[in-house]
């Protein structure tokens, strides 16, 4: 058995093992079937479950999304697989208005089980149209779960969590991390293990907390271990539920370091990193040692020019230089 793992194949894997859990829940998006998904999310699951199960739609997200979230309300569990987010912008109608308001404006009589899965936010060379994070848009509707996972572990354990949710859940993945090779870790071997959405302390420290979101869990990890060179003992949490966000978590081990900042891919205007430093002021603004700093995205549309992308982005370096500053 092979040591690593990579969130592509962890949502492989998930897919097939809840579609065999429940002949409920099928896939529909472009080149789900015979191609197995544009990134190999879908491989081998239309020769093993059927055409009916895993469907081949037109390029018209509007068209495959409505009829998915009218499965849903029909008694399916459909999982809608977008090529990525930016695509989706297509069918928001339907997200919002249909399938995050349906259970309240039916006084709970009408639920949506639904997931909506794809690549989200950053990828290479890629420009600005296709790598908008979608994070803190989703994570605004009442009426959804928004998830945005990290490690292997976290895409298996939460797509499982979110097909067994009665209700519509945005699973946020993003492209750089599907070939990202992670250790194999025990619960690949528990055919029953389910992940919460809840926010992962990736490592412990004393001095700082760093929230990563996705992408930039990595970062983090990376600037915590060349922090680790200047003596200084950080904590990293992988944020994963965007909606709701576990405060707990956050706040436990902002008591302890009593400095935050957030590592957020978004842009800075009404972002994922303004919301937690906001609510972690309110909450605990007298046991921080310093105000809550957030490390976002430039507020400009991803450039295509290798050297801007570089610049439009957080950084381990950035990460690192700005935890320096603090810390002097």
């Amino acid at each position: 058995m092979n040591k690593t793992i990579t969130p592509i194949q962890a949502i492989n894997i998930a897919l097939d093992e809840e579609m065999e859990h429940n002949p409920k829940i099928f896939i529909i998006g472009e080149e789900v079937g015979v191609h197995g998904g544009a990134y190999g999310a879908t491989l081998n699951l239309q020769k093993k479950y059927g055409e009916h199960r895993v469907v081949d739609s037109p390029i018209s997200e509007i068209g495959f999304t409505g009829l998915a979230a009218g499965a849903a309300q029909a008694g399916l569990h459909p999982v809608v697989d977008y090529m990525t987010w930016n695509f989706a912008l297509q069918s928001i109608d339907h997200i919002i208005n249909t399938c995050a308001k349906s259970l309240y404006m039916s006084n709970g009589l009408l639920r949506t089980p639904i997931v909506f899965r794809g690549p989200n936010g950053f990828n290479y060379g890629v420009g600005a149209q296709h790598t908008q994070d979608f994070g803190c848009y989703y994570g605004a509707v009442p009426g959804l779960k928004v998830v945005a996972p990290y490690s292997a572990r976290d895409h298996r354990g939460c797509l499982r969590r979110a097909l067994r949710d009665k209700n519509p859940v945005i699973f946020l993945e993003n492209e750089v991390l599907y070939k990202k090779h992670f250790e194999r870790c025990k619960s690949f071997d528990d055919k029953e293990y389910i992940q919460e959405f809840k926010a992962v302390v990736e490592k412990e420290g004393q001095d700082i907390t760093l929230i990563g979101i996705s992408l930039t869990v990595g970062i983090c990890l990376e600037a915590a271990q060349a922090l680790e060179e200047d003596g200084i003992s950080v904590e990293v949490i992988n944020l994963i539920s965007i909606r709701p966000i576990d405060y707990a978590t956050l706040v436990e081990s902002v008591q302890k370091t009593r400095r935050l900042i957030i590592v957020d891919n978004s842009w800075p205007c009404f972002s994922i990193a303004s919301e937690i430093s906001a609510n972690i002021h309110e909450k605990m603004f007298s046991l921080l040692k310093m105000p809550v700093e957030r490390i976002n995205a430039e507020d400009v549309p991803t450039p295509y020019a290798l050297n801007l992308e570089q610049l439009s982005l957080p950084s381990t370096e950035n990460v690192v230089k700005r935890v320096r500053d603090i810390m002097r």
